[in-house]
């Protein structure tokens, strides 16, 4: 690895689970047998594993924006991929590590020889898996590996029992109208039939597929199920998103102010100053994106709850995947400079200099490019 990215792996183990990255390093760190006696931690981790090889579940997963010179290690064309980083080293990730792209020309053969993982190995399934969700949101993560017929022990997802209950009382209050016109306001609100069918929507237990529901909109099972999975995750993106929004303003802001230490050249200060701009702008165009993308759900659902058209949420859950994926990249984005941010630049945190502040605003400015879109100065200043 160059220096540069024995640097963004370190940073990487700082933060547990982001939108972006999948830190299972850490949680074995927290949970495994990584203690001097080999004791493990937590015997749950051991026993409900995300992945069966000790190396992978070791590893960090990144949702990562290829470069230029990465796009043709696919045979289809892909802005994002999903790279499994093994440390040489888990002690010292200065050593750097091994490193491979989910499903890239060679794939299998690189898992084995790299790694000893079998094309016929489950982890490769579930890697796959993994591979096509638009981000790593622990939320969404969990409900796609449970699609998968997996059920990792809760270790190993960022999302705490205190955020799923508030979500669960987010979600609760969103399908509250689709239960009073179901059942009328009396009855829903006596038998609290909108708690029940919010935890139905957000579980994925054989059975509680919401028949009723699913014969109204006159969807076949595998569209219903996918549809409700796209559901979920617009649920999920409009919590998200209204508990970023006061965040990512404060980043915005000292996206604009912060100044890095030592000396900085005439190209340099080019360089921050026209990113200064173009990063706030593109943050901003990018919640207004997802605002947008979330009022097609908003209408669509007003419309049948209001309008008692259920033929309008039936079209929405037929395109839900089509919208998802770039709905999951997009929040993924801000979330990682969010997260990130808070990390590098949180109370007792090291002064900045200048290059790393430009590295820093390329991974952003990168992350938060439009598809096909290529930022006109990451080349250059890459070089």
């Amino acid at each position: 690895m160059t220096d540069r990215a024995v640097r963004n792996l370190e940073h990487l183990k700082a933060s547990a689970s982001t939108a972006r990255v999948l830190n299972l390093l850490r949680v074995w760190e927290e949970n495994g047998d990584s203690s001097a006696d080999g004791a493990v931690r937590n015997p749950d981790w051991a026993a409900r594993p995300i992945f069966r090889t000790p190396a992978l579940n070791r590893s960090l997963i990144i949702k990562h924006r290829l470069r230029r010179n990465e796009t043709d290690l696919f045979t289809g064309r892909r802005q994002v991929a999903t790279k499994v980083v093994i440390p040489i080293d888990d002690e010292d990730l200065k050593t750097g590590g091994r490193y491979v792209f989910v499903n890239q020309i060679g794939f299998e053969r690189m898992m084995m020889e790299a790694f000893g993982v079998a094309a016929t190995h489950p982890d490769i399934e579930t890697l796959r898996l993994i591979d096509k969700l638009p981000s790593l949101d622990p939320f969404l993560l969990r409900e796609q590996l449970r699609r998968g017929g997996l059920d990792p022990a809760p270790c190993y997802f960022s999302i705490s029992d205190s955020d799923l209950q508030r979500m669960l009382a987010f979600v609760r209050s969103e399908i509250e109208p689709l239960v009073t016109l179901s059942l009328g306001d009396t009855i829903a609100v006596g038998s609290d039939s909108a708690g029940r069918m919010a935890a139905k929507i957000l579980s994925n237990t054989p059975g509680d597929q919401l028949e009723a529901l699913r014969l109204t909109l006159r969807l076949a099972p595998e569209q219903y199920q996918e549809g409700v999975f796209c559901w979920k995750g617009f649920l999920y993106y409009k919590w998200t998103l209204a508990a970023l929004l006061g965040e990512v303003a404060a980043v915005a802001e000292a996206v604009r102010t912060i100044k890095p230490v030592g000396k900085t050249d005439r190209a340099a200060k080019e360089y921050l100053a026209r990113s200064r701009d173009v990063l706030r702008g593109r943050i901003i165009k990018t919640c207004d994106e997802v605002s947008r993308t979330l009022r097609i759900y908003d209408d669509a659902y007003a419309k049948l709850t209001q309008e008692g058209r259920p033929t309008a949420f039936r079209d929405f859950l037929l395109d839900a995947p089509s919208m998802f994926a770039k709905l999951g990249d997009q929040l993924g984005a801000v979330q990682h400079i969010v997260s990130y941010w808070r990390f590098r630049f949180g109370p007792g945190a090291a002064p900045v200099n200048v290059e790393e502040l430009m590295d820093i605003f390329m991974d952003f400015e990168t992350g938060l490019l439009g598809r096909g879109e290529v930022p006109d100065d990451i080349g250059m200043m890459a070089a």
